[in-house]
């Protein structure tokens, strides 16, 4: 049973799985951040208003969906903007090793010498009939 969940604890799926949800987290203090300390205070300056949670009409409360709407919206724009960085990044590092020149295997080389020499057999065959 140890060796079973070794197998699967150490699956490539599986970690990146767990790397994602640390970084997640981490990210989404980032975020947070981004939305109660610079987005949100920016709103302020150009609504009056830092926090929509106060606004409601009697009990209903349209000020904290306002509230969750708009962090959604700057989560996800955020989001969408790292997803894209880390895109680009992994996009240039795929350039780099398609760029790199591919060396055919010793096998590869020996097939590609017996075939450069059948076609030679055949085009001088050709030629003599």
């Amino acid at each position: 049973m140890l060796q079973e969940f070794k197998k699967f604890a150490l699956k490539g799926n599986v970690l990146d799985l767990a790397v994602g949800v640390i970084i997640g987290g981490a990210f989404g203090k980032i975020v947070s951040s981004l939305v109660g300390d610079i987005m949100m205070p920016i709103f302020a300056l150009i609504i009056g208003k830092q926090d929509f949670t106060a606004w409601h009409y009697h009990q209903i409360k349209y000020g904290s969906f306002i509230q969750t709407v708009v962090d959604f919206l700057i989560i996800s724009i955020s989001v969408f903007f790292f997803v894209r960085l880390i895109n680009r990044l992994s996009f240039r590092k795929k350039e780099v090793e398609e760029a790199k020149p591919v060396v055919p295997t010793k096998e590869e080389a020996l097939l590609i010498e017996i075939r450069d020499l059948l076609k030679e057999q055949v085009s001088n065959q050709k030629g003599i009939s």
